[in-house]
C-alpha cells in the first residue's frame, strides 16, 4: 500500500510530460475589454409632446360661439388631428339627425357583415355602396339599410365600431338616425386605425368611395384644404319647419396635418347657410390647432 501512494507523483509527472510532448496547443484566455463609455448607444432624447393648452382651446371655442352665437340653429365640431394627438369638440352635447352621412356608417355595416362571413362584396353590393356614398342615392341606401338588416343591423355594427351616440332611425328611416360630431370621428377613426375591426382592405374601398364623390358634393370639412375623403348630407326637416339639417364627415390631410372632422349643424335657414357654417368652423378649427404649444410632458 505505501508504495502505491508513493508511484501516484511519479505517474502524474509522467502523464506531464506526455501532454506537453504530444499537443501543441496552448490555452491562452482572451481578454473581454471593458464597455468603452464612447461605444455604448445614446439613448434619444424624446421629442416634445405637442398639447393645445388650455388658453388656446378657450379662445378657438369663444371665437366660434362669438360667430355663431347670434345665427339660427346649432353647430357642433370635432376635430382629431392624427399627426399630433390632439382633439377638439365644440357643442359637444348637440345631437342631430345624420341625413345621408350616415350611408358610410352603412356601408360599413354591410363589409363588417360580409367580413364576418369570410365573401367579398358581390359586384351588385358594390355598385349600391358606389351610388350610396359618390351620388348620395337614397334608393340604393335603402337597398344596402335592408341588406345590413335595417336598425338593428345597424346598432350591432356600431357597437363594433365602437360608436356611443349614435341612434339608428326607426323602420325604413335611415335618415333619421341621430348622431354626435364626436361619434362621427369615431367612426372615420375605424376607417383610418388598424385596430379598426374593418380590414384593411374593406378601410381602403370606403375611403376611396369618400374620394370619389361627386364634385358638387365635395363642400363641408373640405375647406380645411388639401386632399379631402368625404362624405355630406343635407335634409329640410319638417319637424323643424323646413330648416335645414347639414353635416359634414371627413379625413382630411392639410399643411402637414392629418384631420378627422366631424360637423353637424341643424334649423340653419337655408342649406347655404348651413354649409357656410360648417365652413367656416372647419376652417378656424384647423387653423389654430396646429399653433398648438409644444411642450414636454
Amino acid at each position: 500500500m505505501r508504495r502505491a501512494w508513493l508511484l501516484i507523483p511519479v505517474v502524474l509527472a509522467a502523464i506531464a510530460v506526455f501532454v506537453a510532448g504530444s499537443s501543441t496547443f496552448v490555452y491562452e484566455p482572451v481578454p473581454v475589454p471593458a464597455p468603452s463609455i464612447m461605444e455604448t448607444t445614446p439613448i434619444p432624447r424624446q421629442k416634445p409632446t405637442p398639447t393645445f393648452t388650455d388658453t388656446q382651446r378657450e379662445a378657438l371655442t369663444r371665437a366660434l360661439a362669438d360667430h355663431f352665437g347670434d345665427r339660427q340653429g346649432s353647430l357642433a365640431l370635432s376635430v382629431r388631428d392624427l399627426s399630433t394627438g390632439i382633439s377638439y369638440s365644440y357643442a359637444a352635447t348637440l345631437r342631430t339627425a345624420t341625413a345621408s352621412i350616415v350611408k358610410v356608417d352603412i356601408v360599413m355595416a354591410l363589409m363588417l357583415k360580409a367580413q364576418r362571413r369570410k365573401r367579398p362584396l358581390t359586384s351588385a353590393e358594390k355598385a349600391l355602396a358606389e351610388r350610396a356614398i359618390k351620388t348620395s342615392d337614397n334608393a340604393a341606401a335603402t337597398e344596402l339599410w335592408h341588406a345590413i338588416g335595417g336598425s338593428a343591423g345597424l346598432a350591432s355594427a356600431n357597437r363594433r365600431l365602437g360608436l356611443r351616440d349614435t341612434e339608428p332611425g326607426p323602420g325604413g328611416a335611415w335618415g333619421s338616425t341621430t348622431t354626435s360630431a364626436a361619434d362621427q370621428v369615431r367612426l372615420l377613426a375605424a376607417l383610418t386605425s388598424p385596430e379598426s375591426p374593418l380590414d384593411a382592405a374593406g378601410r381602403r374601398y370606403v375611403r376611396r368611395l369618400m374620394r370619389d364623390v361627386a364634385p358638387d358634393q365635395a363642400w363641408g370639412v373640405s375647406a380645411a384644404g388639401g386632399e379631402a375623403e368625404v362624405k355630406n348630407g343635407w335634409l329640410p326637416r319638417d319637424v323643424h319647419g323646413g330648416r335645414w339639417t347639414i353635416n359634414s364627415i371627413g379625413i382630411v390631410r392639410a399643411a402637414g396635418h392629418r384631420y378627422l372632422i366631424a360637423a353637424i349643424s341643424e334649423r340653419n335657414a337655408t342649406m347655404r347657410d348651413g354649409i357656410k357654417a360648417i365652413e367656416h368652423a372647419t376652417e378656424t378649427a384647423t387653423a389654430a390647432l396646429p399653433q398648438a404649444a409644444a411642450t414636454e410632458r
